[in-house]
Formats: structure tokens, C-alpha cells, sequence
């Protein structure tokens, strides 16, 4: 069974995600989002995360909340459109600790639910992945998640299990 490494954003996202993973992998559920803003939203979603791992048996690393690195990240994207560069540079900022967390840790992949968000677009992410995958020497599990029914099924289980879901992105500028 290929041990997965499961960059993880939010309930909502992840639920079917994992729910369809955790059979057939080794699965471990990474969440860093230090993008999400203010710190009551972040430990909100990380609490759902948490519940859902624990209600499934399934191991969930938690990285710190780096909002200054991320903010540094950042620097000079802070008028971009939603699903501009500064997306992308978040994408790429959380996917490259999710790689590097993966190759510390020899898992064979490192995949990530933002694909499963309804205004993230695989073909902007997927690239993200498959480019880490040269820098870490660990494969991206590439996906567009939201096929499949899977975005359904996420709806139904964040509903049933009564996960909270958020109304923005995560970041100060997605709030706005």
C-alpha cells in the first residue's frame, strides 16, 4: 500500500477526499495553512480536520501556524485578484512544506485537497505539485478532485457530520 501524505485545507475540502483515500493508502493527513486568517477561522478548520481524523483513525500531522513566513510570501501580491499570483504563490508555498514534510518522512506521494475547492482550478495547482516533485524526489499524487461526484459526496458528509463550512478562501485578502 503507498504511503500518502495528504495536504489537507479544510474539512469541507477534505472529507471525501480522505473518506475515499484511507482504504486504499497508507494515509496521513498534513495540515499547514498558515495563509488563514484570523487565527479563530484557522483553529476552526483545523478542529474539523482533527475530528474528522480521529472519528477515522487517521494520522494527522499539524504543522505550525507561520503566518509571518507566509505573510513574507506574499509581499508586493496583496491587490492580485483571487486566483492570481498570490494564489498561486500560496499553492506553491504550502505544497513545497507538504513535499518537503513528504521526503523527510519517506512517503511514496504527497497530494493535496485544494484541487476540491470550488474556485481552485487543477490546472493551476497540479503544475504546482508535479514541480516540487524534481526539487523533493517524492511524487505528487495528481488529481482533480472535484470529479467523480466527489464534490457531492463532500457536501453530503460535511452536512451529515455537521462540519462547520467556511464562507472565503482562508486569507486576509479573500475575507475582503
Amino acid at each position: 500500500m503507498k504511503k500518502i501524505l495528504l495536504h489537507t485545507c479544510c474539512a469541507p475540502c477534505g472529507i471525501a477526499i480522505i473518506d475515499e483515500m484511507k482504504t486504499r493508502s497508507q494515509l496521513t493527513v498534513f495540515f499547514y495553512n498558515p495563509n488563514i486568517f484570523p487565527e479563530d477561522e484557522y483553529l476552526k478548520r483545523k478542529a474539523e480536520v482533527i475530528k474528522i481524523c480521529q472519528e477515522w483513525g487517521i494520522p494527522m500531522v499539524d504543522m505550525d501556524y507561520e503566518t509571518e513566513k507566509w505573510d513574507k510570501a506574499v509581499v508586493g501580491l496583496e491587490k492580485e485578484p483571487e486566483s492570481g499570483a498570490r494564489c498561486l504563490t500560496c499553492f506553491q508555498f504550502r505544497l513545497a512544506k507538504a513535499a518537503e514534510y513528504a521526503k523527510q518522512n519517506n512517503f511514496d506521494y504527497f497530494a493535496s485537497t485544494l484541487t476540491m475547492g470550488r474556485n481552485k482550478k487543477a490546472e493551476a495547482i497540479n503544475p504546482i505539485g508535479l514541480a516540487l516533485v524534481e526539487k523533493y524526489g517524492v511524487r505528487f499524487y495528481e488529481e482533480n478532485w472535484k470529479t467523480g461526484g466527489r464534490q457531492e459526496k463532500g457536501r453530503k458528509l460535511t452536512a451529515e457530520k455537521n462540519i462547520y463550512r467556511q464562507n472565503y478562501c482562508g486569507c486576509k485578502f479573500s475575507k475582503q
